[in-house]
């Protein structure tokens, strides 16, 4: 407990040092013109729909990030139970992430000698499976809030990293 009083103590100590010997800081007005505009990052997904998407569908870790410098989008997922997780991995099922700020509907792309970019195999438990989706004129952005659709399963509230 001690030491974790004098981590603060020090940490304030050196923020305040800081502060008051930064001449910029001194001397910038509060609501300058030139001051970068600060964005706020949403919230993740909420503890009560990660629950849920892990009771009814067996799945956890659920995953959105930009690869290929913005051109595809990355959706992961860990499956905690394969039976329930089975219909993320069906075939004939068309995946789609949907932006609904941007309103595009993400496709998973097809190549010629490899197929869709998609795993779809039967789940194991402990795995990770991923997809991603074509994300061509850069619509979905990183901290956007997008939904993934795989047949008759939903998950919504996923932030793109």
């Amino acid at each position: 407990m001690n030491h974790l009083f004098a981590l603060v103590f020090v940490v304030s100590v050196t923020l305040s040092v800081d502060a008051v010997a930064s001449p910029a800081n001194a001397a910038a007005p509060a609501h300058s013109k030139t001051a970068k505009h600060v964005t706020r990052r949403a919230a993740g997904m909420p503890e009560g729909a990660r629950q849920y998407y892990a009771n009814t569908w067996g799945v956890d870790r659920l995953s959105a990030k930009l690869a290929e410098s913005g051109q595809l989008v990355r959706f992961d997922y860990r499956v905690i139970d394969a039976v329930k997780a089975a219909p993320l991995s069906e075939r004939a099922a068309t995946p789609q992430m949907l932006d609904e700020i941007s309103r595009v509907v993400l496709q998973v792309p097809v190549m010629e000698k490899v197929g869709p970019l998609r795993q779809a195999m039967t789940p194991v438990n402990g795995k990770t499976y991923w997809m991603t989706f074509s994300n061509k004129g850069d619509h979905v952005k990183q901290g956007d809030r997008v939904s993934v659709v795989i047949g008759a399963v939903r998950i919504d509230g996923l932030i793109v990293q």
